[in-house]
């Protein structure tokens, strides 16, 4: 029995989410892009997972879009599946790890090009090996950005460098990502799973639901007036005030103690 295409570890409050056809540089094919779509929302919403790592095995972290399998759909008739996959596929799997309300981290261990940079771009932080790259290559198969690039992409690097990055794909390596804003932190390749660890389980024992309100309420503001944003901060600081995770912190600073948060 070969392994799933996408491994699912729930330990200490992290749930790691690990795209796994290395031989393939974790390219997605339908039977991937399903079962991805359905590991997210799993993950969105068990509060046993309080941070949640995507990643992939062996030398690319996603290579986006399965040519291959696309190449077969095309040339057997199956044009329809090929663009109702961004509907079907795409869109929630982006939808729900960009708006689950917890934070999510992108180990970025290899390149990611296509769909697989957008995927690390809807990601609250890119932690990236020292030997990765990100490549927005829609434009060399002759198609549009998906998975949600043609929002994250001008909001992490200024609009003209996102069509800059769109119009002429080439692969951006770690330190200029870094440099650009794509990635939030360089580590040799040999220590991105201890460095994502720590990140990740110090996010895991935080305020869950005061971390998620902070990452919906940016969402929220990118595309609402001032105004706006400040009635959902308002929203959502009578959600937190309510958190058991609150009080413990108060009464924590009081006694001027550690406060031990249990994401509720």
């Amino acid at each position: 029995m070969s392994e799933p295409s996408v491994l699912l570890d729930v330990t200490d409050g992290v749930g790691t989410i690990t795209l796994n056809r290395p031989a393939a540089y974790n390219s997605l094919d339908i039977a991937t892009k399903e079962l991805l779509r359905d590991t997210l929302a799993q993950v969105a919403e068990d509060d046993a997972v309080r941070c949640v790592v995507l990643t992939g095995t062996g030398k690319a972290f996603c290579t986006g879009q399965d040519l291959k399998e696309h190449v077969e759909l095309l040339h057997n008739g199956g044009s329809e599946a090929l663009f109702t996959t961004v509907d079907q596929h795409y869109n929630p799997i982006v939808t729900t790890l960009a708006g689950m309300a917890k934070p999510v981290i992108a180990a970025v261990n290899g390149v990611a090009a296509g769909a697989g940079a957008s995927l690390a771009f809807a990601c609250d932080l890119r932690i990236v090996a020292d030997s990765a790259g990100f490549n927005l290559a829609f434009a060399n198969v002759a198609l549009s950005c998906d998975t949600g690039a043609s929002y994250t992409l001008q909001r992490l690097v200024g609009r003209a460098k996102a069509m800059e990055l769109l119009y002429f794909p080439s692969t951006i390596g770690a330190e200029d990502a870094l440099a650009l804003g794509l990635a939030t932190r360089v580590v040799p390749a040999d220590e991105l799973a201890a460095e994502v660890g720590a990140l990740a389980a110090r996010l895991a024992a935080g305020p869950t639901v005061a971390l998620g309100a902070m990452r919906q309420s940016v969402a929220y503001a990118a595309g609402h007036s001032f105004e706006e944003a400040l009635e959902l901060e308002s929203a959502m600081m009578q959600k937190t005030g309510s958190t058991a995770d609150h009080q413990a912190a108060v009464a924590a600073f009081v006694a001027k103690e550690k406060p031990v948060f249990n994401g509720r």
